[in-house]
This record gives C-alpha cells, structure tokens and sequence, in this order.
C-alpha cells in the first residue's frame, strides 16, 4: 500500500444526477441514498428548481440560506417531511419545536452546553477513547470497521454523559431501538413527499414503533428514578436538564419533554459524532501524508496517554481534519424548510407552502465556493474566518444552530487524537466505502482499516 496518496486521487463521493427524473424514479432513488435526488449542477449554481408532486427549490446561495436560516428562520420552518420522519422517535423535542415551544426548550438547554460543562463531561470522552485504542489494538493484525467502532464509542460517551450510573438505563436496548428506527423508519415515504397527513400510516414506521415505545418506557424510569435519586459527583446531562428552568417563565421540563430532548441527543450526540470519525479515519488512510502530520501533533501533545479536554485546544490540525471531513460528508447531507409565505431567494420566486431545500453536500462541494472542492485539504480550515459560514453547515446555523456542536467537536477531537497517536492506519484494498445517506451520510460497507503500532 502506497505511503502517499496517488496524484489526482479523489476520495469516494456520491454520483449527483445528470437528468431530471420524475417522482416515481425520485422515490425509488431517496428510498436507497436521499443524496442521488440532488442533481450535479446544484455544485455549480446558487439555486434549481423543479416539482415532484409539489415544487421544490435546493438552495446553495449563502446569502439565502441565511435569509432562511437567520434573518427569517419563522418564515421556514422545518419540512413536514422532516417532522413526519423524526416525530416518532423524538417527540416534539427542541429539534422538532417551533416557535415559542421551540424557543423556551432552547433557553432551558442551553446553559447545559457551556464550556465549563463540556470540560467537565471530558473525563468520559477521555475513557472511552482509551477503551478505544485498547480494542484497536487487541484486533490486531486484523483489519478494524471503524465505523462499527466509532459507534461503540460514541455510544459509550453519549450513553455515560447521560444516564450516567443508571442500572435501570438498557444501553443496549435503546442503543438497538435507536438503529432500527433510522434503518427502517428513516427510509423517505412517498407519503411524505406528497405531504399527505400525519394519520395516514408510513408502513415502515409501524415496524420499529414498539421498540421505540419501550424505549421511551425505559427512559421515563430513569429519569423519575434520577429525579428521585440525584446519583452524586459531576453532573451529566440528565442532572442538568432536571435542574433547568427557562429564564424567563421558569418553566421547567416535564418527564416526557426530558426524554424526548434526552433521546435526541442521544440519536444525534452518537451517530453523527461517530460518523465523522468513521469518515476522518477514511480521509487520513486516504492520504498517508496528512495522517503523519496529524500523528506528529498528537504525540508531541499527548506524550503516550489519551487526549483529555484541556488538550483540545493544542491539536489544531486534528481539528481541521475533522472540519474538513464534516465538509466533504456531512452527516446530515440535507436540510429541507416548508415556506410558509412568497419570498424570493437568489432571484426565484418561492411560493407559498414551497419546500426549499439546503443540500449541504452539494453546498459544500459547490464549485462556485470551494477551490478543488472534491479533494481532501484540511489546510482549507487553518484560518476558519476566511471560510464563509452560509458555505459551510455541518452543524447549520442562525439560532437552530446545532446546541452540541461544542460537545461533538470536543468528543471527536479527542478520539481521533488518542487513535493517530498510537496507530498507523491503512486502508484494506477493494474495501472503499460508499457514500449513502438515509437519514445520516453513512458509509456504507464500513470503513475498514489495518491499525499498526505507530
């Protein structure tokens, strides 16, 4: 295996469309990889247009999607497609919310994600990450999926910062019950791209209900027993929401509300975080040459032990890595907004009741933005100012900006430190993943890598 990465070589990315196909073919093509609806000329316009069952336009001008995002955010609420998707799951929680229902959550969370919180919650990143390299290296010589590892991991943080200490919390149930729900119910319905209403039964969704349900059970005893039983020593996430009220009604969140938020951190505190390591330790065994940079920052810093909070902020080019892997595969590749009155946004008219979609992964790739923007370049991100915020949206942005972006940034910096430190990965022939997104831009077949000792 080559130590460099061959000239011209471009990682895997998804084969945007080249013809306009109508909503039977449309359906057939979300229902497989939601990214093969996004046509190629979208990385080379700031707009297109086009109806299937109802009109639609996708989005790539940043000053619109500002216009979307911040300076009208009430004038586009989230998709009823969205809602119809994740409503089951997670209940009418701060990323489902609108309005006022959306805005005194958002109060009520926020204070739980400060920076003295998020260092405090370090220590168990920390652990897991050294778990981590400890699985890594008893596979050994066999070759790893790091993305089946990054979720362990991942899961392992998510599920400590939360219920930390519970008996009465089944990890492994709802670790189950949150996959089988994105796999089975996450899979776009033709329902939902007529709009037809909530009533109408989605036959996929039927399946993995009850799972959810007792998922949900199971979550409501813990939180009433915690309620109960405050379990001492550093705060998780749980003892902070249970303590929080909104500072300006002093409403404070029911049991129900805090499983509904608990559960949506935990579906997007584990599987995007994991999905953006999968896709850095990709990216670095693609290019040998950044992955030796990366490895000489970590082990100047780290000195042998595992990353640790304070250490964040020492390890500049493993965060660029990871900037420009949530570039190039973003785990929520799509966003969608439903107008909710005439508007226009990069010259086009937008009716009312209009879906207007953000395809971040055809934004972050957009040949008008980005230079080479199919190629892997962390030195894009060394001077974060320079890179237009309505360019870049991993995280989105204006007030609905992602509340664990910090704790994300934090958790992955710190995993894939501890790795590069100890391994050298690379990866095994004819085994590339695929791009493919349902509800989260996965890798499909994995990501299989050969770590040795560094």
């Amino acid at each position: 295996m080559p130590d460099t990465v061959l000239p011209n070589a471009l990682p895997v990315r998804v084969q945007l469309v080249d013809e306009e196909w109508g909503i039977w073919k449309s359906l057939q093509m979300a229902r497989t990889n939601v990214l093969r609806i996004i046509p190629e000329i979208a990385t080379t316009q700031p707009i297109v247009s086009g109806k299937t069952g109802k009109r639609w336009h996708m989005v790539m001008g940043p000053a619109a999607i500002r216009g979307m995002l911040l300076d009208r955010l009430d004038q586009y609420p989230k998709s009823i497609v969205t809602k119809n998707l994740l409503k089951p799951a997670i209940g009418e929680s701060i990323f489902i919310a609108e309005g006022a229902d959306w805005r005194w959550q958002r109060r009520t969370a926020a204070p739980v994600f400060t920076h003295r919180n998020m260092m405090n919650l370090a220590p168990i990143m920390t652990a897991a990450a050294e778990r981590c390299a400890d699985r890594i290296a008893a596979a050994a010589p066999r070759a790893v999926n790091m993305l089946d590892e990054m979720v362990t991991t991942t899961f392992d943080v998510i599920a400590d910062v939360t219920f930390s200490g519970g008996e009465t919390f089944d990890r492994d149930a709802v670790h189950n019950a949150i996959d089988d729900y994105i796999s089975e119910a996450g899979k776009i319905s033709l329902f939902d791209i007529l709009g037809a209403p909530d009533w109408i039964p989605r036959p996929g969704r039927i399946v993995s209900g009850k799972a959810m349900r007792d998922t949900k059970a199971v979550a409501d005893q813990a939180i009433e027993a915690r309620a109960k039983q405050p379990h001492g020593g550093v705060p998780d996430l749980l003892d902070l929401l249970l303590e929080g009220e909104d500072p300006k009604s002093g409403r404070k969140m029911t049991t129900a509300e805090l499983r509904d938020n608990l559960l949506t951190f935990i579906v997007a505190g584990h599987e995007t975080t994991a999905l953006t390591l999968a896709w850095s330790m990709y990216l670095v065994a693609f290019d040998q040459t950044v992955q030796d940079r990366a490895r000489a920052e970590a082990q100047s810093v780290l000195q042998g032990r595992a990353a640790t909070g304070e250490d964040v902020e020492n390890l500049p080019f493993i965060r660029q890595i990871i900037d420009e892997a949530l570039r190039l595969y973003p785990p929520a590749g799509m966003v969608s907004r439903t107008a909710m009155a005439d508007d226009v946004l990069c010259g086009r008219e937008i009716k009312k009741g209009d879906t207007c979609i953000i395809p971040i992964y055809a934004l972050q790739r957009s040949k008008l933005l980005w230079d080479e923007p199919d190629a892997f370049r962390p030195d894009r991100f060394a001077d974060r100012k320079a890179v237009d915020r309505y360019a870049y949206l991993p995280f989105g942005d204006g007030p609905r900006i992602c509340i664990g972006a910090s704790f994300a940034l934090q958790e992955a910096v710190i995993i894939l430190a501890t790795v590069l430190s100890r391994f050298k990965l690379t990866p095994v022939a004819g085994k590339d993943p695929d791009p493919v997104m349902i509800l989260t831009l996965r890798p499909d077949g994995g990501v299989w890598l050969t770590a040795e000792p560094a």
